[in-house]
C-alpha cells in the first residue's frame, strides 16, 4: 500500500470512529430525554424521543454500509480488521440502545396520558443514571482503546442486574398490595427492563473494545478469567 493510499486508509477508519462517538452520543441524549420526559411528562420531548429513532437508525445504516465498502475495497489486515468488526457489531447494539431509550418513551406516555394514577412511588433515576454511565464509559474505552476502562464497564453490569431484580420485588409487593396498581406497576417494569438492557448493552460494546484491542473474545467468560489473562 502507497503511503497516499495509506493515508486515506487511514482517514477512512478515524472518519468511522468519529461517527461512532456521534451516534453514541445521540443515543446517550435519547436516554436523558426519555427519563426526563418520565419525570416531567412533557408531551412534546416523549414526540421528539419517539420520533428521533429514525435518526440513530439512519446512523447505524451509513455506518453498516461505510465498513461493508472499506472491508471490500482496502482488504484490511489483522487490528483494522477487529476495528471494523467491533465498529459493526458496536453500532448495532447502539441502535437497540435508541430502541430502548424509545420503548422508555412510549411508556412515559402512556403513565402521563393516565394521569399518573395509581402510580407506585418507586425511583429508576439511579439506575437510569448507572445505565447510561456504563454507556459514557463503553464509548470512552472505545474512543481510547482502553481496555481497564471497558473492563470496568464489564463489571458493572451486574450491579444494574441486581437493581432491577430489586425493582421487580417491589413493583410485585406493590401490586399485591393494592391491585389498582397493576397497570402503573407493569408500565415501570417494562421500562426498568429497557434500562437493564441498556446496561447489557453497554457491556457488550465494552466487551467489543476488548476484542478490537487484544484480539480476544470475552463473551461468556468469567470476568476474573479474563482480568487475569488481560490486565496482569
Amino acid at each position: 500500500m502507497s503511503e497516499h493510499t495509506s493515508k486515506q486508509f487511514d482517514a477512512e477508519l478515524e472518519r468511522v470512529r468519529s461517527r461512532v462517538l456521534q451516534m453514541g452520543g445521540l443515543v446517550e441524549q435519547q436516554i436523558g430525554r426519555a427519563m426526563e420526559s418520565l419525570i416531567t411528562g412533557e408531551m412534546d420531548l416523549i414526540d421528539k424521543v419517539i420520533a428521533d429513532d429514525h435518526r440513530v437508525n439512519a446512523v447505524e445504516v451509513e455506518l453498516d454500509e461505510a465498513c461493508s465498502h472499506i472491508i471490500a475495497r482496502r482488504q484490511p489486515a489483522a487490528g483494522d480488521l477487529r476495528l471494523l468488526v467491533a465498529v459493526i457489531k458496536t453500532i448495532t447494539d447502539l441502535e437497540r440502545i435508541g430502541d430502548e431509550a424509545q420503548k422508555i418513551a412510549r411508556m412515559a406516555k402512556l403513565i402521563h396520558s393516565a394521569a399518573r394514577e395509581h402510580m407506585p412511588r418507586l425511583d429508576l433515576s439511579h439506575v437510569a443514571d448507572r445505565a447510561t454511565a456504563m454507556l459514557r464509559q463503553s464509548l470512552d474505552a472505545f474512543a481510547r482503546l482502553d481496555v481497564s476502562e471497558a473492563m470496568r464497564v464489564v463489571k458493572q453490569d451486574q450491579a444494574v442486574d441486581e437493581e432491577f431484580r430489586a425493582i421487580m420485588r417491589q413493583l410485585i409487593t406493590f401490586m399485591m398490595e393494592d391491585p389498582r396498581t397493576i397497570t402503573r406497576s407493569l408500565e415501570i417494569l417494562f421500562i426498568a427492563k429497557a434500562v437493564e438492557r441498556i446496561g447489557d448493552h453497554a457491556k457488550n460494546m465494552a466487551e467489543y473494545v476488548v476484542y478490537m484491542v487484544k484480539g480476544r473474545d470475552v463473551r461468556h467468560t468469567a470476568i476474573e478469567d479474563v482480568e487475569k489473562e488481560l490486565l496482569e
